[in-house]
Formats: C-alpha cells, structure tokens, sequence
C-alpha cells in the first residue's frame, strides 16, 4: 500500500480547505478528465463549501506517436462555456505532463478568468512538459499505481487505497489478483 484510505481522506480535507479560502467569493467550475479523476473529484467537491460548478471531458490519444507529443482528441467536450469562469482541473494523477500540458492549452485558448490543476498524485520524477501545479495531494514515486480511481485494464478503480504494483503484467492478466484489498477492513 502507498496510500491508504485515511491518509487520502486527510489530504483531500485538507486540499478542499485550501481551495475553499484561495476561492472564497468566487464560483469555481472543476472539470474532471474521464474516467481516473472522477472518484477524487467526488470527494474533493465535498469539502469545499462554495457554490461550484462541475463539468467534464474525456480524451483519448491518437496513437503511439502522437502520444509522445502529448496530442489527444476530445471524446466528450464540456458541456458548458468556461469564459471568464475561474477553473479547476482536477486530475487523478500527472505523470509526463505532455497530455495535461496540450489539455491547458486547450482550455486556456477558450478564456478562462484563471485555470489552476489539483492533482491528488504528483509522479515528477517522469515529467517532460513544465507545469505548475497549484495543488498536490501527494508526491508519488516512479511505480506504477492502481485504486483510487486509477485502474489496470479497466479493472480496481473502486481499491479505497491506492497500491504500488510491482507486476502490471501479472496484475492484468489475473482479474481477482487485487480483489483481497476490496475488502473494506484490508487497509486498515
């Protein structure tokens, strides 16, 4: 285990905290990348007391070469217009940076008040694209992760902690490879 349950559920109260007094007097519109942000952002919206707004997009990369380059197609857009709105992009977790780098760009050529990311994980260490990244939940280490929201083809997003995986391969190729850690009492 990297992050167990109670330690996430600390940072997030903390993370909302933050967010809540930077943004206070404002409406701020949090927008989630399908499908990995959207357990964090579940629960990061509940500890922000403010009137807020959620919106979301889903992405995909155009292939192996493209993907280097950080170029993704938008699947789903926003569903609403976000000029002059102050946002949030909150993510599950940042690895190169390339794909949220061209997402940026993205959303800041249609004229934000502000545009800031909340990531719960940070994984720097595999970073090429520069960002700033306003708020971070953790710094991750350069391993592969699973829970959380985060998943192995498709599989263990609803893990309540988030688990180092020293084997992927092993880990996909066997469904119930993870399903002791489902149990609400294993990462206690």
């Amino acid at each position: 285990m990297l992050f167990g349950r109670e330690d996430i559920r600390r940072r997030i109260e903390e993370l909302g905290r933050t967010i809540t007094g930077d943004y206070e007097g404002r409406e701020p519109v949090l927008i989630s990348v399908l499908k990995g942000g959207t357990v964090f952002l579940a629960d990061l919206i509940r500890e922000i007391p403010l009137p807020l707004r959620v919106d979301f997009m889903s992405i995909s990369s155009y292939g192996r070469a493209a993907e280097s380059m950080g170029r993704v197609r938008i699947l789903k857009d926003l569903d609403e217009d976000i000029g002059g709105q102050h946002v949030i992009v909150v993510e599950d977790i940042v690895d190169t940076g390339l794909t949220l780098s061209y997402l940026l760009s993205v959303l800041e050529s249609r004229g934000p008040a502000s545009l800031e990311v909340c990531t719960l994980l940070d994984r720097s260490a595999r970073r090429i694209a520069p960002l700033s990244l306003r708020y971070v939940g953790f710094d991750c280490p350069d391993v592969f992760v699973v829970g959380y929201g985060l998943d192995v083809g498709g599989r263990y997003r609803n893990l309540p902690d988030i688990l180092a995986v020293e084997d992927q391969a092993a880990v996909t190729a066997d469904p119930a490879a993870l399903l002791p850690f489902l149990d609400p009492g294993a990462g206690r």
